[in-house]
């Protein structure tokens, strides 16, 4: 099942063990059986700590509990965790097994405080880059804490309860048989909603931090860079992010970051917390930010509102949270979201098997999902509003040779239909001749482009332009003396993770320089 570069990673990886602990499968007589046991096989092969028993009595079948003797952890895997939960299972052993997660002591207190019996069940795919998060956080949990258990079930694998509970997205959550979140999710994020009195906690403790030289909003990649250059300048530095990572934490293959030949989105995001942790940055993840008092007097103090309820205050601010997808905008969007209208091809596309889908927009994105799930569903219709579709010509060229690929062109999408509980059409306007169509479908992929994350700075003093993209200097700096912005909230053009890296750590020394003048 492992080639023997894979195997003589993982013994590495194993040789950290320090506890003794058994691996419980639950087989059939089905080839996807024999598959993991195989896998199991050559997992328990590579450490003398590793005992395999074959006669599991779970349900799930195949699937596997990894448990210390005489203790169950309450870690299960339903189904066969390669591809992007390859990752999630090497953890699960070492932690169960002993080695220490690198999670604060404050977080491992918070999840061994948990009350109540909770029983997590996350629906995966192993094409999907955001679930390891979920996956691997859940785990985490249940290895702390008696009262978690989680079970990890590939989706693709057991499809009869996918479509009995109706899953179209995925990572998709429940909690005690009850539909908990979907989405990717850090641990912070699950503690937050599990343990309901930690956001006023950390909110207090927010508000009560002193004044920062620069406070970063946004921890994407020209967050990121923009913390890492004020820290080098020795000033008091924070961040303060939704989410550690932004659109990148999305982003399945990064090939045109000059050096790195190929990576993906979430390695990616953890270099670059690793990277932002290496300095004295401090670091407010779960924080989305509300509103913005700028400074009454030039070299005052700037404040930011937080939802959680937090206020920071800082001398200088880098304002850089980015973008989100574009949505379509038309009746049945929202109610159908998650339930047939998606936004990352590469996490739901497997849940659409042989079925019907739609992409809207001729793009780059759009075209480059078409051709992904031109592989995995039964038919891709392609929806353009305009005439023609403005992706590169060798993605349209490689687009067209699919046969089981239909293009629309100069079609305005006007409503999302449904059954009540998932999509079952789309319907829009042919713009040639206003003539109005539908395409029977299951499922919608939205790639139409971004929107600048900056509502709540709507009537502020920042200068935007009608997009809601912030005007910046030449050194980053915005209408008001000493708030800078970058990256993809910007007017910058090419939205780009280079070019946002840079644009970060140019308005962070426009604001280390602003900082030394005033």
């Amino acid at each position: 099942m492992l080639d023997a570069n894979l195997k003589s990673q993982l013994k590495a990886y194993l040789e950290k063990v320090t506890q003794p602990f058994e691996i419980v499968a639950s087989l059939d007589d089905g080839a996807k059986s024999q598959e993991l046991l195989g896998l199991l096989e050559d997992i328990s092969s590579l450490s003398n700590k590793i005992t395999l028993h074959s006669d599991g009595q779970d349900a799930r079948k195949p699937s596997f509990a990894i448990n210390r003797p005489g203790e169950e952890t309450g870690v299960v895997f339903a189904g066969i965790p390669m591809g992007h939960e390859f990752t999630s299972l090497v953890l699960a052993l070492l932690h169960v097994g002993g080695h220490p997660p690198k999670t604060s002591d404050d977080l491992l207190d918070q999840v061994r405080a948990l009350d109540g019996e909770m029983l997590f069940e996350t629906y995966y795919s192993l094409s999907c880059q955001n679930c390891p998060d979920v996956v691997q956080a859940l785990n985490l949990m249940a290895i702390f804490n008696p009262n978690v258990r989680h079970v990890a079930i590939d989706g693709a694998l057991f499809q009869d309860e996918v479509e009995s509970r109706e899953i179209m997205s995925v990572p998709s959550v429940y909690l005690n048989g009850k539909p908990f979140d979907q989405g990717r999710m850090t641990l912070e994020q699950i503690l937050a909603k599990v343990d309901t009195g930690a956001a006023e906690r950390d909110a207090k403790k927010l508000s009560e931090k002193a004044a920062f030289d620069t406070l970063v909003i946004g921890g994407g990649p020209a967050g990121a860079a923009a913390a890492i250059y004020s820290a080098r300048k020795g000033i008091n530095t924070g961040v303060a992010a939704e989410r550690f990572g932004g659109q990148v934490a999305d982003t399945m293959g990064i090939e045109n970051f000059i050096s790195v030949s190929h990576t993906e989105g979430p390695k990616m995001v953890s270099a670059l917390e690793e990277h932002v942790k290496d300095y004295e940055v401090d670091v407010m993840n779960l924080q989305l930010a509300t509103s913005f008092k700028a400074a009454e007097t030039e070299g005052g103090l700037h404040e930011v509102s937080f939802e959680s309820g937090a206020k920071l205050k800082s001398k200088t601010l880098v304002l850089a949270t980015g973008a989100r997808w574009r949505e379509m905008n038309v009746p049945g969007e929202q109610q159908y979201r998650n339930k047939g209208v998606a936004y990352c091809p590469h996490c739901d596309g497997p849940l659409f098997k042989g079925k019907r889908v739609a992409v809207i927009g001729g793009g780059n994105s759009g075209v480059e999902a078409a051709i992904d799930l031109a592989g995995i569903v039964g038919h891709v219709t392609l929806v353009e509003f305009m005439g023609e579709m403005r992706a590169d010509a060798v993605l349209q060229k490689k687009l067209k040779s699919l046969p089981n690929v239909d293009i629309i062109l100069n079609a305005q999408s006007t409503e999302v239909t449904g059954d009540g509980s998932r999509v079952n059409g789309l319907n829009y306007k042919d713009r040639t001749t206003d003539e109005s169509k539908s395409i029977a479908l299951e499922g919608i992929f939205v790639q139409i482009g971004l929107v600048p994350n900056t509502e709540w700075l709507k009537g502020s003093p920042i200068e935007m332009t009608p997009r809601g993209e912030i005007i910046a200097d030449a050194h980053g700096m915005t209408s008001v003396p000493g708030v800078f912005a970058a990256g993809d909230v910007t007017t910058v053009p090419y939205k780009q993770i280079i070019i946002a890296m840079g644009e970060g750590a140019k308005a962070s020394l426009g604001a280390f320089d602003y900082l030394i003048r005033n």
